[in-house]
């Protein structure tokens, strides 16, 4: 049990390091997988992919910055 948690401690620790990184090559993957998501949708749901797509972005430079 101890080293399942120890695995998640490294694979939080993993990505700290990719989301310091990499944070904007993340973030502009976000921002396409919403665009693209919201085509699909014909814009209905524009307004609430926008903004799963900004938490999920803020949580990746929150993560990032954990690495700092």
């Amino acid at each position: 049990m101890f080293d399942n948690l120890k695995n998640l401690g490294d694979l939080k620790d993993k990505a700290e390091d990719l989301a310091g990184d990499h944070a904007d090559a993340i973030k502009g993957g976000l921002e396409k997988a919403g665009d693209l998501v919201d085509d699909k949708t014909g814009g209905k749901y524009s307004d609430h992919i926008d903004t799963g797509v900004d938490k999920a972005q803020d949580f990746v430079e929150k993560l990032g910055d954990q690495n700092d």
